[in-house]
């Protein structure tokens, strides 16, 4: 959500618009306070945001060629274009797309930096965006999975 020619913010969840007399609205919540109801099963307060203040992500393909300028117009949040874990320095808490055989898997979050392990391998540990979001929550610390950084690419 933003504000043309100011500023946007990202890491939202939105639920279905609503209308009230001649404007529509779009309830609007910090992925924390979306995983906080869902975690504890709350009813939230959800502020509502004018739609023409809410842009909507359209996760980019894997493997798609990165500009070689990056360029923003504050008239829209910018384009994520997802990049191989392998070129990011810091990826721990990002969100990450694993490649698997049959396509990919989203809604997944770095819980360390690429790291070596052996002659060249880059790992990087993951786990799911629910268990990410508990961890800071409960303190539960989440449920991860080794997996080579050649699979991953981050949002």
């Amino acid at each position: 959500m933003g504000v043309p020619g100011l500023a946007f913010r990202g890491e939202l969840r939105a639920d279905d618009p609503v209308v009230h007399g001649s404007r529509t609205f779009v309830p609007v919540l910090t992925e924390q306070d979306y995983y906080r109801a869902e975690i504890d099963q709350l009813e939230v307060f959800a502020p509502l945001v004018p739609v023409e203040r809410v842009w909507v992500e359209h996760p980019g393909p894997l493997g798609a060629d990165t500009p070689k300028t990056h360029t923003t117009a504050l008239d829209s949040p910018p384009h994520r274009l997802p990049t191989p874990a392998r070129d990011v320095r810091r990826i721990t808490g990002m969100r990450v797309v694993q490649a698997v055989p049959d396509g990919h898997v989203r809604d997944l979050r770095a819980v360390t930096d690429t790291y070596e392990d052996g002659p060249g391998d880059l790992w990087a540990r993951i786990c799911s965006e629910p268990d990410w979001h508990a961890w800071a929550l409960t303190g539960t610390t989440p449920t991860s999975t080794r997996i080579s950084a050649d699979l991953l690419w981050v949002e």
